[in-house]
C-alpha cells in the first residue's frame, strides 16, 4: 500500500504543480466582477429576492442550457422539490434515481412527499444505466390507467431523475427513449454540470425539466443557490410562483391561493453568480485542461485510472476522477488517509443511498455495479485554477 499511496502522491504534485501545504478538492474562485456586482446590490439597497441580478442570472442560466425560462431558488435540492413538484409528482409516487449520487437527489424526492426508487449506474457514464433499468422495468412495472405502476409496490412510478455524475453527461438518448415508452417524466439534476454538454446540446436541456446547483463547491458559484431550467412556460410560471410563497401578484394585497415556499435566490447572490458566469467558459477550459494532465500523469499507473468522459460528450470535469483496480481498491480507505495527510484533499464518493439509514427500505434494483463502482472511486483535487498553464 505504501509504495500505491508514494505513487499516487508523486503523480498528484506533479500534476497540481503547486508549493501549497493544502490543496482542496475543489475551491470557489472570484477573478472577475464580483466585488463590483455584490458592492451595487449593497449601494442600491437591492439585497432580497427581488431585482436586476436576479432576472439577469435567470436568462444567461437558461441561454447556457439552451432553454427558455430559468428560474433562480435557493438552493440546488430546493430546486429540484419544485421541479418534481411542477412536473407533475404527487404524495406517494415512486422516482427512479441512481443509488450513486449525493444525498440531495433523494430529499428532494422526499420534501415533494415522494418515493426514491434506486436504480445501478453505468461504468462508461458513472450515471444511470439505461440498459439496467430497461430490464428492472420490464420486471416489475405493469401499465394501469394511472399511469406506469410498480406491481411490487403498487405505487406510481412518475418519474426518472438522472444525475451527471461529476459534470459527466448520461446517455440521455436511450434514457429519453425509455422513458418516452414508458410514459415516464425525466427531471434532470444537473447541479454538477453546468457547461458540460451531450452530442452539443448542454445539460440541463436533456429532459423536461432540470434543477441546478450553485453551491459553493460548484463549478460557479452563487454561495448557496440552485435553478430550474426548462422549455416549458407554464412549468417555469408555477415554479415562480410556488418559490415566491405562492403570492397572487397585486400592488398591495397579500393573497396566496396554495401552500408555497420561500425558495427564491436573493438579489445579492444572483450578483456573484452573474459575475461566475462570465468566467465560465475559461473555466471549462482550464478544468478540462487539467483532466488531460491527470490522463497524461495516469497514463502508466498500474493500479488504476482515470474516468473519461463518455463517447460524443464535452464534460466540464466537475471532479477528476480515479478509478481503482480491484487489488488496489483493498486498501481505498487507508490511500484516502494518506493522500489527505500529505495534504491532498481526496474523497471518496457519496455512501450510496440505499445503504443509508434513512432509505434503506425504498424500492430499488440490482445495484451491483454502484456498489462494485463506490469501492474503488477516488475523487482528485479538482480547482479550475489547478488548471492553470
Amino acid at each position: 500500500m505504501d509504495t500505491i499511496a508514494q505513487s499516487l502522491m508523486q503523480r498528484l504534485a506533479d500534476v497540481t504543480a503547486t508549493s501549497d501545504d493544502f490543496i482542496p478538492l475543489h475551491a470557489p474562485e472570484f477573478s472577475g466582477s464580483e466585488w463590483a456586482m455584490v458592492k451595487d446590490c449593497l449601494d442600491t439597497g437591492w439585497v432580497s429576492s427581488v431585482g436586476s441580478y436576479v432576472d439577469r442570472f435567470e436568462r444567461e442560466v437558461a441561454e447556457l442550457c439552451g432553454v427558455a425560462h430559468g428560474v433562480a431558488m435557493v438552493n440546488g435540492t430546493a430546486a429540484l422539490q419544485i421541479a418534481l413538484e411542477v412536473a407533475g409528482v404527487k404524495p406517494g409516487d415512486e422516482v427512479i434515481l441512481p443509488t450513486m449520487t449525493f444525498i440531495a437527489t433523494a430529499n428532494a424526492i422526499h420534501h415533494a412527499r415522494a418515493v426514491p426508487h434506486f436504480a445501478d449506474s453505468d461504468s462508461v457514464t458513472l450515471g444511470l444505466d439505461v440498459d439496467a433499468l430497461e430490464a428492472h422495468l420490464e420486471r416489475i412495472a405493469v401499465r394501469e390507467t394511472r399511469g406506469l405502476v410498480n406491481r411490487e409496490t403498487g405505487a406510481r412510478i412518475f418519474a426518472i431523475v438522472p444525475m451527471h455524475t461529476f459534470g459527466h453527461p448520461t446517455d440521455m438518448d436511450k434514457l429519453n427513449e425509455l422513458a418516452s415508452r414508458y410514459g415516464i417524466v425525466i427531471v434532470e439534476d444537473a447541479a454538477e454540470a453546468l457547461g458540460s454538454r451531450y452530442k452539443g446540446q448542454a445539460c440541463g436541456g436533456l429532459g423536461h425539466i432540470a434543477a441546478l446547483s450553485f453551491n459553493g463547491n460548484k463549478i460557479v458559484t452563487t454561495g448557496g443557490g440552485g435553478a430550474i431550467v426548462t422549455n416549458n412556460s407554464e412549468l417555469a410560471k408555477r415554479a415562480k410562483h410556488l418559490s415566491t410563497t405562492a403570492k397572487v401578484a397585486h400592488p398591495w394585497a397579500f393573497k396566496h391561493d396554495e401552500v408555497g415556499y420561500n425558495y427564491r435566490m436573493p438579489n445579492i447572490n444572483a450578483a456573484l453568480g452573474c459575475a461566475q458566469l462570465e468566467q465560465l467558459p475559461d473555466r471549462v477550459m482550464r478544468k478540462r485542461a487539467l483532466a488531460e494532465r491527470y490522463h497524461a500523469s495516469f497514463a502508466d499507473f498500474d493500479h488504476g485510472s482515470i474516468f473519461r468522459e463518455p463517447a460524443e460528450c464535452e464534460s466540464n470535469y466537475w471532479l477528476n476522477t480515479l478509478i481503482l483496480s480491484n487489488e488496489a481498491a483493498e486498501n481505498r480507505d487507508d490511500l484516502l488517509d494518506a493522500l489527505n495527510k500529505s495534504g491532498f484533499q481526496c474523497r471518496p464518493i457519496w455512501s450510496l443511498l440505499h445503504k443509508q439509514d434513512v432509505y434503506k427500505n425504498c424500492p430499488r434494483a440490482n445495484l451491483q455495479a454502484a456498489e462494485d463502482l463506490e469501492r474503488r472511486i477516488i475523487n482528485l483535487p479538482s480547482s479550475a485554477i489547478l488548471g492553470t498553464a
